[in-house]
């Protein structure tokens, strides 16, 4: 091998490498069984290969029953032939040069994992980690804070190390993280405990609710979580209705629901509204999927026809012009070997005649065509409006989402507003059970500050679902 790195060259694990780093981890008298070459591979659970200049994982087949495994500064470019190591509790690949997180799928008892100070750019590929709990992936290439949403699906992740990557510049890095991933107990080496997390814990709750967590970080960053899928449906008037949509953006400019939600009893009575909302949200978008397909088979049906009309018209128009090209060339040759200028002279005047009638047969069929892509416009027309005005009879009556969405967001509202009373009461009573957030106590001076903060929280909800229906009515007419 020619490359270096820093001029040395790098190496490959062999053999000898590993009952090397056997024989320097062993007791002295398992040494001399080392050094005698009698050592049993499966015996070993315990290696560490660290400062070598490894570039290639490698010939660790045989250590089937490792538990620890330490492959730390070195020069590693890529997770592999780990395979066999299906035992491994413990791994360390931090301060090398790995760009891509793989070949990790047998290692299903892993629990502790460093990846700090490489090259890697996206989480990704540990799915079968589900025993994992400690995860150190600091100081690499992650720019976007949506890698941290994938760590959600390693339930039993308790501490993580993310410092050191780009994103933790983000002014709301903490918070993304936190919310995200609620289990956590130490985050950059930090117990989590300061009093946005507890608020942020007691929003989402045990169930680590996908609503709710949705609902925690749109509030904070106020409005600045992209969504997915909420343009795929725009040509079924229904966009924003599909799953949580709508009702994470109720809360997008609303900065007062994040302090009200840490109100003793708040995270219960978030537990049922989301739900229920998106019932109603979902029983439309499905219905408006339904429309939506009627709408489209009804403009195919009409391109099928007016395909059909066209091309019929255009063969009957080829097959007079083709008819009158066969007779006019015969007439051409009869003029051209006639025999007197009489009979040329007659042969002139039958191809004028044929002109006129060949004129007279196209502007017939036009005329026949414009009548019937009259009578197909009338009846598509008719078509649309009765499917156009069944769907806004529909949405209004049969799916009242306007109205079902109205009035959920009315019965949150007068219970947030019992709850916010009741909590003014026992504070000044000195009866609260718990501490508040300090932005929160600064709605507790007096009844008509968090009767203000509610009232508001509560316009901008109803203003949300009033344009949403509005924008659904416009697109409709406009379509």
């Amino acid at each position: 091998m020619t490359q270096f790195y820093n001029n040395v060259e790098p190496n490959i694990i062999d053999d000898e490498m590993v009952l090397r780093a056997i024989e320097e981890k062993c007791p002295e008298d398992l040494g001399d069984l080392v050094r005698g070459e009698n050592v049993s591979f499966k015996d070993v659970t315990e290696l560490q290969i660290s400062f070598k200049s490894i570039l290639q994982i490698d010939n660790l087949w045989q250590l089937e029953n490792l538990t620890k495994l330490q492959l730390d500064n070195n020069v590693i470019e890529k997770i592999e032939a780990l395979e066999s190591l299906v035992h491994l509790v413990w791994l360390d690949l931090s301060f090398n040069n790995i760009e891509i997180i793989e070949g990790l799928d047998t290692l299903v008892k892993l629990q502790d994992l460093s990846l700090y100070s490489n090259r890697i750019s996206k989480i990704e590929n540990m799915d079968a980690l589900q025993e994992l709990q400690i995860f150190s992936i600091g100081k690499n290439n992650l720019t976007n804070l949506e890698n941290v949403a994938y760590l959600r699906r390693l339930k039993k992740l308790r501490t993580l190390n993310l410092s050191g990557n780009p994103f933790c510049d983000d002014e709301q890095y903490m918070l993304f993280v936190v919310a995200h991933l609620p289990n956590l107990v130490y985050l950059d080496f930090k117990l989590v405990r300061d009093a946005t997390v507890r608020f942020l814990h007691s929003l989402l709750g045990k169930s680590g609710n996908s609503l709710l967590q949705s609902l925690c970080f749109v509030a904070l960053r106020a409005g600045s979580l992209q969504k997915s899928g909420s343009q795929k449906h725009t040509t079924a008037f229904v966009e924003h209705l599909n799953g949580s949509a709508l009702f994470d953006n109720l809360y997008a400019e609303d900065t007062e629901a994040a302090k009200l939600a840490s109100l003793p009893g708040v995270g219960d009575l978030l537990q049922a509204y989301p739900s229920w909302f998106v019932l109603v949200c979902g029983n439309l978008y499905n219905y408006g999927l339904e429309e939506y397909e009627k709408r489209e088979a009804a403009v195919s049906d009409f391109n099928a026809k007016l395909h059909e009309i066209l091309t019929l018209s255009q063969e009957e128009s080829k097959k007079a012009m083709l008819d009158f090209e066969n007779r006019n060339k015969k007439r051409l040759d009869e003029i051209h070997h006639a025999g007197s200028d009489d009979i040329a002279e007659s042969k002139r005047a039958e191809c004028k005649e044929d002109i006129l009638q060949l004129s007279d047969v196209l502007m017939t069929l036009e005329t026949l065509l414009s009548n019937e892509l009259e009578a197909l416009l009338q009846d598509f027309k008719r078509s649309i409006d009765v499917i156009a005005s069944t769907f806004m009879e529909n949405f209004r009556e049969i799916y009242p989402f306007h109205s079902q969405c109205r009035d959920l967001e009315k019965d949150h509202h007068e219970k947030l507003m019992e709850i916010a009373i009741t909590t003014l009461e026992k504070s000044v009573k000195g009866e609260l059970e718990e501490d508040l957030p300090d932005d929160v106590q600064k709605l507790l001076v007096d009844k008509n500050t968090i009767v203000n903060a509610v009232n508001m929280s509560h316009s901008i909800r109803l203003r949300k679902i009033d344009k949403r229906e509005s924008d659904m009515i416009c697109n409709t007419y406009r379509w």
